[in-house]
């Protein structure tokens, strides 16, 4: 098959791809863009590994074409981490404990990033529903649901001030 190129804005820099129209997101970041942090589990659309955000809402980058994505605002959780440190969300799965492996941990960071951003005050319940979408194998979620509950009141008081 031919090869395209086209323009990505991932992370809020133009990125300049040379692919096959087929070829998914998630590949491109990967492979293309070196961006590694976006993983790939089941490439169903279903363990929520590969979540990357797209104009700012959570989408699941094993299912989508990366050409698709032109004209688009693409965030990934390397772009989710400030330059200097972790970002409130990170801080706080690294002090609860809410990561082990680490496989499934920007799919969360990412989901969770546009989550708390629309539901600043979330439930316990809310945050499990929303957690659903990712599958863990390591924590048993108790901690990361901590963490994320930890998170979103550092993230009110940030706002707050």
């Amino acid at each position: 098959m031919n090869r395209i190129a086209f323009t990505l804005t991932v992370n809020a820099m133009a990125c300049e791809v040379v692919a096959e129209p087929r070829k998914l997101l998630s590949d491109v970041l990967r492979e293309d863009l070196r961006l590694t942090g976006t993983h790939v589990g089941c490439e169903h659309g279903v363990c929520g590994a590969c979540t990357v955000l797209v104009d700012g809402a959570p989408a699941r980058a094993c299912l989508i074409f990366a050409i698709q994505m032109q004209c688009r605002e693409i965030t990934t959780v390397e772009g989710l981490t400030p330059a200097e440190g972790l970002s409130p969300l990170q801080q706080a799965l690294h002090e609860e404990h809410g990561l082990q492996c680490g496989y499934c941990t920007p799919g969360i960071i990412t989901t969770f990033e546009a989550f708390l951003r629309e539901n600043p005050k979330p439930t316990d319940d809310e945050i499990r529903e929303v957690l659903s979408g990712n599958l863990c194998r390591c924590t048993g979620y108790a901690n990361i649901v901590r963490a994320i509950r930890k998170a979103a009141q550092i993230m009110r008081k940030g706002t707050a001030a």
